[in-house]
């Protein structure tokens, strides 16, 4: 493992993209609360000091995006559409350099990162294009003398809260709808990862975007930005991802809020399950399984948890799963040869760790994974684990990291078992391999 620090601009064709301040209002601004310090979790250095802002600015950002809402909401959809194509082709002009800072402040293996950047991308396109189809409808009167027309406006300024697993596609998917519907959007990027939000500023700004539509609003502390966000009343709607506990609080400070009800779209936790039957092609289900649990060092909330195989062939996929294991390197992410990069930050790898003692007491571990450089207190590598389990208790708390739990199950207890996972308060996707397509319904 090197001990190389992360010069980042050197990395990047365009150093330029590499901003620090927050974006508002159009005009790039720096923290009245100072700065805070953004680390790589592969290499323990700081690769940039970020604006932090306080709650007087974030007060400031939502009242120039109230401002700027209006002109942009009166713009056709069409020339909305017109400014988010030069958004969407700024990020694929520039997908390398938004990969590399990516994987500098998230740790994912540079290939995946920049299949994040074009995921991305992909709402920005996909909602710019929709922005031409607001439509409205009318709708049959319920008396001769009426008529029931419908039309669709912006609700006003829509605030997000992302997580920092996904900090380019987060963003993207909750800005493109807002702004394509007519709407200013302030976003709170986590602090572990701002420098994916801070750099759509940049593009936002070069593709024409006007000032104060789009902000980016860094912050070391969320909860004072949750408040704000929670407590203004100009803010009409908020997206979060995130925990589901946080996800209750932001709930209930939205629901004490004066005025009007604001509505709140929260994507929470996930454990998810895949079924596999006897007649599953085992290649593909380990293909499936490893791919699922693993990338992203499976820290995602649709991540398989949990992958249930029938006795049958339990054994032959088992096998193949370890084997498979043998060859992933867990590394440098900016390496071609790592497959998984680290885990966020050392809080991310203790709660793992715990997990990890609690499979080696109560369950059977299957296979660590060995090529694993040496964790430090900054250098934040975990092994990814197969484990085999006997019930789906291991299922009822969150495990957000590279584990994937085995459970063996009979044919004739395949209906009582998915109603156990059905059950579960983290339920999020569900995957089914078998090549009876009858079995799937």
């Amino acid at each position: 493992m090197t001990d190389a620090k992360t010069d980042l601009k050197s990395m990047l064709k365009d150093p330029s993209l590499l901003e620090t301040r927050a974006y508002i209002g159009g005009e790039w601004v720096d923290g009245d609360d100072g700065t805070f310090d953004v680390v790589n979790p592969a290499r323990g250095d700081v690769i940039a000091k970020v604006a932090n802002l306080s709650r007087a600015q974030v007060a400031g950002a939502i009242a120039q995006a109230e401002k700027a809402q209006k002109e942009w909401a009166s713009w056709t959809g069409k020339e909305r559409a017109g400014v988010m194509r030069k958004w969407f082709d700024l990020m694929m002009k520039n997908q390398d350099d938004l990969g590399a800072i990516l994987t500098a402040e998230q740790g994912k293996p540079l290939g995946e990162a920049k299949g994040e950047i074009a995921y991305g991308a992909s709402f920005i396109e996909f909602f710019g294009e929709e922005a031409k189809r607001v439509y409205g409808e009318t709708i049959p009167g319920h008396q001769r003398d009426k008529r029931i027309t419908v039309i669709k406006q912006p609700i006003g300024v829509a605030a997000s809260i992302t997580p920092w697993n996904f900090p380019n596609a987060m963003i993207t998917r909750k800005a493109a709808p807002a702004l394509a519907a007519g709407c200013a959007f302030v976003a709170r990027p986590a602090a572990e990862t701002p420098l994916s939000a801070i750099v759509m500023g940049v593009l936002a700004e070069r593709a024409g975007i006007p000032a104060g539509v789009f902000n980016v609003l860094p912050s070391s502390s969320s909860s004072a930005v949750g408040k704000e966000f929670c407590e203004n009343p100009a803010v009409r709607k908020l997206t979060f991802t995130g925990s589901t506990e946080a996800a209750k609080s932001i709930n209930r400070a939205l629901a004490a809020k004066d005025g009007p009800i604001v509505p709140l779209i929260a994507e929470t936790g996930g454990q998810n399950a895949m079924i596999v039957d006897s007649t599953a092609l085992p290649e593909q289900v380990v293909d499936d399984a490893l791919l699922s649990g693993f990338g992203s060092a499976g820290q995602r909330c649709s991540a398989l948890r949990l992958l249930c195989l029938q006795e049958d062939t339990a054994d032959t996929i088992i096998t193949m799963m370890v084997q498979a294991m043998d060859h992933f390197t867990v590394g440098d992410p900016y390496y071609l040869s790592s497959d998984i990069g680290p885990v966020i930050d050392m809080d991310a790898h203790d709660i793992l760790t715990k997990h990890k003692r609690r499979l080696e007491r109560e369950a059977k571990v299957l296979k660590i994974c060995p090529n694993v450089p040496a964790t430090t207190k900054d250098k934040c590598y975990f092994a990814p684990i197969l484990a085999e389990i006997d019930d789906i208790s291991f299922m009822e708390r969150e495990v957000f990291g590279p584990v994937i739990h085995v459970l063996r199950y009979k044919a004739k207890e395949r209906m009582k078992l998915i109603e156990k996972i059905n059950g579960l308060g983290y339920g999020l996707t569900f995957g089914f391999h078998s090549r009876i397509v009858e079995q799937a319904n």
